[in-house]
């Protein structure tokens, strides 16, 4: 046990990171929605990320340089690199600082479902103290600059999702016959479709590509932890797929026929759990919030120093500086409960663009033999990448057009 928690890190952090406030609502509302058919959405996205990530770890590990790095220097057209560059650095830089204020205000739904949040009069201004302290939390543990620290973090962020929302499903008693139907045979009408994307979009997520190439040279040294790296990805993702499916299943058993968000369905468990209902739900949802609070600015620093080509990493000013800036934007918006939706609409349309053409990227560099050496794609790993980007190069315009059909 000593030894296997020895090897868990950042593939963890991908799963904390992906289990969000965003993968808490959607699952959420696919399982009120439509029970157990859309579980299959699920494991496929499952699969996408798990050859995705492990695309982005070998590089890693193999290259010691993270994924907006090696794109900096692999493109030599000048135009080209500058286009590629501002394109990444504003989908996730701005993204990232746009939806840290969901990843903040999903932490805060769950401590205020056990304990209400207080609210700090300052003048005209109202502020919401949980969001101050969720966001002070998530600062202190990232000006730590330490990367054990946050690892032994995320793994009791991670376990405290995993309890919660799996023993909730397990004590729902799901029907095996309707949910094995739902994960192996696809099936989606067109009011579900969006759906569908929603919940392999949640999980497939551009930044963690960035995050877990830059984390696995933190952990790791040499071709020869390829192998561990890979396993710890392999378990961290299926833990965090079953989380993921554990959230579905318990949202369809719950008998609510509408939810506004996923603290919501807590009373619909009442009848089950009676009042520990909402206290499993709330510990859950504040592991997810928190969780994804810190690895979003974690995510957004890592893509800036690869960008700008600067080689100090977690203690550096720079560094700190940019990762203090989206969260500090976080807090501000989550704190006084405003949404900023012009700059998500922008951040969708932005990732809409950057999910596929990120994929791209990664999938043309493990495939040179000058930055992978004998660690380039094999044949089933370029198979498998070319069916994954044509389904991300389908959900980015899909995601695209919708926004641009609510401006």
């Amino acid at each position: 046990m000593r030894n296997w928690l020895k090897n868990v890190g950042p593939g963890v952090l991908v799963s904390a990171a992906f289990i969000g406030p965003g993968t808490v609502t959607v699952c959420t509302l696919a399982g009120v929605n439509f029970g157990f058919s859309l579980l299959w959405a699920l494991l496929l996205s499952i699969i996408a990320c798990i050859v995705l990530q492990e695309m982005a770890a070998r590089l890693g590990i193999i290259t010691g340089r993270g994924l907006s790095e090696v794109i900096r220097e692999e493109i030599k057209n000048p135009i080209f690199k500058w286009l590629s560059i501002i394109l990444i650095f504003a989908a996730i830089v701005l993204g990232n600082a746009a939806y840290e204020a969901g990843n903040i205000t999903g932490a805060v739904l769950g401590m205020s479902a056990v304990v209400p949040s207080p609210v700090l009069e300052i003048g005209a201004i109202s502020l919401d103290l949980w969001s101050l302290v969720i966001g002070l939390i998530a600062f202190i543990l990232l000006a730590i600059g330490n990367y054990k620290i946050l690892e032994k973090v995320f793994i009791a962020l991670v376990a405290i999702m995993s309890i919660s929302f799996v023993f909730t499903a397990v004590m729902t008693r799901p029907e095996v016959i309707p949910l094995l139907k739902g994960l192996f045979i696809p099936k989606s009408g067109s009011a579900g479709l969006l759906t569908v994307m929603a919940l392999i979009g949640t999980t497939v997520v551009p930044y963690n590509l960035f995050l877990h190439a830059s984390l696995v040279g933190e952990k790791w040294k040499g071709q020869q932890a390829l192998k561990i790296a890979r396993k710890e990805l392999f378990w961290a993702i299926i833990l965090g797929g079953v989380v993921s499916m554990s959230i579905v299943i318990t949202a369809a058993a719950s008998g609510i026929m509408s939810v506004t968000t996923a603290a919501d369905f807590a009373a619909g468990l009442e009848p089950l759990f009676g009042p520990y209902a909402t206290f499993f739900i709330a510990s859950g949802l504040f592991a997810a919030g928190i969780s994804s609070s810190i690895t979003a600015p974690l995510a957004a620093a890592y893509v800036v120093r690869g960008c700008l080509g600067w080689k100090k990493g977690l203690n550096s000013i720079k560094f700190k500086m940019v990762w203090a800036g989206v969260l500090l934007l976080g807090v501000f918006f989550s704190s006084l409960g405003l949404k900023p939706v012009e700059i998500i609409q922008f951040a969708q349309v932005a990732n809409g663009i950057l999910l596929p053409v990120v994929a791209i990227f990664l999938f043309w560099i493990v495939n040179r033999a000058s930055v992978m050496g004998e660690h380039k794609n094999s044949v089933l790993q370029n198979v498998l990448g070319t069916l994954i980007i044509a389904v991300t190069i389908f959900l980015g315009a899909k995601s695209i057009y919708t926004v641009l059909e609510g401006l």
